[in-house]
């Protein structure tokens, strides 16, 4: 199911096959929206290398307790050619502008994690000492 005109459905589905519930159809719509918006203004494809994650999934990787994943409010993303440095600038730019929506940025060694909960909460990951990786 194409979602946007670069998203479809199947690249948020859980790594363990799971497909996202009905339930949470809205959430992925707006999220996808949201993730449309960087791809048009960074004019790259974006992998989505996590999306969806069922309770059971999510829980055996370590993620964390209230994952916006498990929701489907959330993608970790890689943009070829970018620093994740560079797509975290540009998501919160973006996100100050009004055109994505408020929501969490985290930074990570390979990629940045960007979720649509409705307010702005930022962080780091594991080994990452400052913004320039």
């Amino acid at each position: 199911m194409q979602l946007t005109k670069n998203f479809r459905l199947d690249e948020f589905k859980c790594k363990d096959g799971t497909t996202v519930p009905p339930d949470y159809m809205d959430n992925v719509i707006k999220l996808a929206d949201n993730l449309q918006v960087l791809r048009d203004y960074v004019c790259e494809p974006i992998r989505v290398i996590s999306g969806y994650r069922s309770k059971k999934y999510n829980t055996r990787i370590g993620g964390a307790r209230k994952s916006q994943h498990m929701w489907a409010k959330a993608a970790d993303i890689k943009i070829k050619g970018m620093k994740p440095a560079e797509v975290k600038e540009t998501i919160e730019w973006l996100i100050r502008e009004g055109k994505m929506h408020k929501g969490g940025v985290g930074i990570y060694r390979t990629f940045v994690h960007y979720d649509v909960r409705g307010w702005n909460a930022r962080w780091k990951g594991k080994g990452v000492k400052d913004d320039r990786v």
